[in-house]
Order: structure tokens, then sequence, then C-alpha cells
């Protein structure tokens, strides 16, 4: 997707607590799959992603173009979202696991910028849920390095 705009804040503006809340919403459905292949759970979290992403995108007509927009769109961004989440955590292709982390990125800055088009709060700032967790260090990264012995 060509963006032409760029928020001058971190990739991870803040929709993850949409995407938080669509996985709790999510949970019952995922439950039912989760002793099933990956493939099977994969299916169903798009399933629940796709249901929710067209069911919000069913808007009542305003008569505000723009907000009829956004109230579309955001929902459709989400659903990028969602199953952009899904190929991370089933998805074995490298290059396909490096687009879905573009897709939540660029998703996730457009749902920000259309909210703030419209006057409304951006979504609070929150690690990308691309990213592990801050207590689950990464192979890559010792458990825990403390740098208050050293001088500066």
């Amino acid at each position: 997707m060509v963006s032409f705009y760029r928020l001058p804040t971190p990739p991870a503006i803040g929709a993850v607590l949409l995407l938080l809340a669509a996985l709790t919403a999510a949970a019952p459905a995922l439950a039912a799959t989760a002793t099933g292949s990956d493939a099977e759970r994969f299916a169903a979290e798009n399933e629940v992603a796709m249901t929710r992403m067209m069911d919000g995108m069913s808007v009542h007509p305003s008569g505000n173009i723009d907000e009829d927009f956004a109230a579309m769109m955001i929902p459709h961004h989400q659903g990028a979202i969602d199953m952009a989440m899904a190929e991370l955590r089933y998805g074995k292709n490298e290059q396909l696991r490096r687009i879905a982390q573009e897709i939540i990125v660029d998703q996730m800055q457009e749902i920000a910028a259309m909210r703030l088009a419209l006057g409304q709060p951006p979504p609070p700032s929150v690690p990308a849920p691309t990213q592990p967790a801050a207590s689950t260090p990464s192979p890559s990264q010792p458990a825990s390095h403390d740098h208050s012995a050293h001088a500066h």
C-alpha cells in the first residue's frame, strides 16, 4: 500500500487496543479449535476476523460522508490487522510474515489518521502486537542486562 503520510508517532500508534478487544471477543470461537491443527486454528481466527470486519462495516448512513467512510474503513483495516496477526501466529513463509508485520503497522497508522482527521482522540500508544511482550525476552536478547553498574 502506498502511503502519502507518516504520523510523527511510533508505528504502534494504539489501534492495538482494538486488536486486543477483538482477540478477547474471539476467544470462545478460538478455544474450540485450540487442540486442532495450525491450519484449523488459522481458519477459525480468520473466520472470526472476517465476520467481525463485515459486521463492523455495516454502517447506517448518518448523512456525514466523512464519518461514514471512517466508520466503514476502520473495521476494514482492523480486519486486515486481525488476519495479519493470524499469519504471524501460524504462517511459516518469512516473506509473508514480514508483509503481515507491515500490514499491521500501516493499518494501525491509517486507523489513527482517520480518527485524528475526524477530531477523535488517537488510541493510546502501546507496543506493536508484532513484538514480543516486554516480559518475554527474544532469543537474540539477554533476559536482563543492567546498565546501572556501568559508567556512562
